[in-house]
């Protein structure tokens, strides 16, 4: 009865976070449009489905990968054992990434596209070595307690340096591979890991020292695409193949499909239950707590994700694609700007994985920081930073200044900004970029470039997710230094 009344209000919250996004596709199709889709039962059907999925998600997440995360972190913390909390880590962040389906996706893309000159599965391996690797690295910063300032400084610095000498073709799918590492899975996991391991240690804060991680598996990635970038390509760029933008087929499954679709949620959650059970049972040679319910939770997780891509691909993927072709058609690029600002915001105020995030903070600032202001100013970052992408898709802009200049600005603010929000804001920009918002985003940005003269897919279509996971950093940073200048302002005049 308790599980019943938990999914019953988890569903109502998915159904208020999912309301903007109708909201605003109603507005297009009917205010500026002048038109109902011919999909609209199935977008419909699809927005509901999405709605179940994320409610069972996050059942199961509070019944298994949270509990279990926190569990052996504070165990292996307990333990005292640097070298098996720092293979932990690898190994958590790799099994994570490995199956990842949105990076898979993204990598077969990027292999057919490039007329394969990019290898899908070496990219898929460099990407989930380089989380895992980053991640030993988080797990150091957090036993030994350095700042995370430096690592992020140091690290994004890098990153304009190597896409300064970056091939153009490779720097939007960099990014790209950066961001989508970070999904509802990955990130809570990961998030988990951080704070158990803070809350574990002696002289640490959950708040300063927990986040962090999911920052790290954003950045590092993107410097080791590109560095593979200027390996493929140094040769020659040769002739990039133009992508086919497909739309999915907006129908429910067939029986035998709804089970190789579950098998193959399974085979991506997978990874993560082997890391937990072999580090559960064979290191700590201990049992699980309760493993009924953690079985129960991981069960509710596959379904939940089932569900979720389900609807996504009923009622999600199209709208990107149809919305940049109709707006496109209209040649006022007014409205393709107000689109991606308002889908941009609504896409993010649903992201179960930004709702997980905001509610890890507030639990570890012990209420200093409110979960609702932050997803407005994550939301209103990635509506900015769409916006700006968007900009760039339109009037053929070149990546390299665009990239280069926002992360210049998020690596001076990192500096001004105090310590309590760096890592979170690190961690906020990567929580952006999963399952609802990638579709849209991704499907915007292919939409965009696909029907206006002149523009690559390859080099022009790939970004706009970058440009989502920069933008929220700065908007959470720069209300946290303003909060801090005000706070200090009050203090000299009492």
């Amino acid at each position: 009865m308790f599980y019943i009344r938990a999914f019953g209000h988890s569903l109502l919250h998915a159904l208020k976070n999912l309301l903007p996004i109708v909201v605003v596709v109603a507005f297009f199709q009917l205010v500026v449009l002048q038109q109902i889709p011919d999909n609209t039962l199935n977008m419909a059907i699809g927005l509901l489905v999405v709605a179940v999925g994320v409610a069972l998600f996050l059942q199961g997440l509070e019944l298994s990968i949270f509990p279990v995360g926190k569990s052996l972190s504070n165990q292996f913390a307990k333990k005292g054992s640097v070298p098996i909390l720092l293979s932990f880590g690898f190994a958590m962040g790799f099994s994570a990434v490995v199956a990842e389906p949105a990076l898979i996706a993204v990598a077969q893309q990027a292999q057919d596209i490039s007329n394969g000159k990019v290898d899908a599965l070496t990219l898929r391996l460099l990407v989930a070595t380089s989380v895992g690797m980053v991640i030993a690295l988080g797990v150091f910063r957090t036993i030994i307690g350095y700042p995370l300032h430096w690592f992020m400084i140091t690290g994004y610095i890098i990153v304009v340096v190597v896409t300064w000498f970056a091939p153009e073709e490779i720097i939007g799918l960099a990014y790209d591979s950066g961001g989508v590492t970070t999904n509802i899975v990955t990130v809570p996991l990961i998030a988990a890991l951080g704070i158990g391991l803070a809350a574990s240690i002696r002289g640490r804060n959950p708040l300063t020292d927990g986040f962090g991680l999911v920052a790290l598996a954003v950045m590092v990635p993107m410097i080791t695409v590109q560095l593979y970038g200027i390996f493929v390509y140094s040769g020659g760029a040769g002739e990039a193949v133009e992508a086919t933008v497909q739309t999915s087929d907006p129908t429910l499954s067939a029986p035998l499909n709804v089970l190789l679709d579950i098998a193959s949620m399974v085979r991506d959650v997978l990874p993560i239950i082997i890391t937990i059970l072999f580090f559960q049972y064979i290191v700590l040679k201990r049992g699980l707590s309760n493993p009924p319910k953690i079985l129960f939770g991981f069960l509710l997780v596959i379904f939940g994700l089932y569900a979720f891509v389900v609807g996504l691909k009923m009622g999600l993927f199209p709208i990107g694609t149809s919305m940049a072709e109709q707006l496109i058609n209209l040649e006022q690029f007014g409205f393709v700007y107000l689109f991606a600002f308002m889908i941009g915001f609504a896409t993010t105020m649903a992201e179960p994985a930004l709702l997980a995030v905001g509610k890890q903070a507030e639990e570890a600032a012990s209420g200093g920081i409110n979960g609702n202001v932050i997803r407005l100013l994550v939301a209103l970052g990635v509506a900015i930073g769409i916006s700006i992408g968007v900009h760039r898709i339109i009037v053929g802009g070149s990546m390299h200044y665009f990239i280069m200049g926002a992360y210049t600005m998020v690596i001076i603010l990192t500096a001004l900004a105090p310590n309590y929000i760096v890592a979170l804001a690190y961690d906020l920009g990567g929580v952006t970029t999963s399952e609802v918002t990638v579709p849209l985003v991704t499907a915007l940005g292919i939409g965009l470039a696909a029907n206006i003269e002149g523009r690559s897919v390859l080099i022009d279509g790939f970004g706009l997710i970058a440009f989502a996971s920069i933008f929220p950093i700065v908007t959470v940073m720069l209300y946290a230094i303003i909060m801090q200048w005000r706070a200090d302002r009050r203090e000299v005049h009492t």
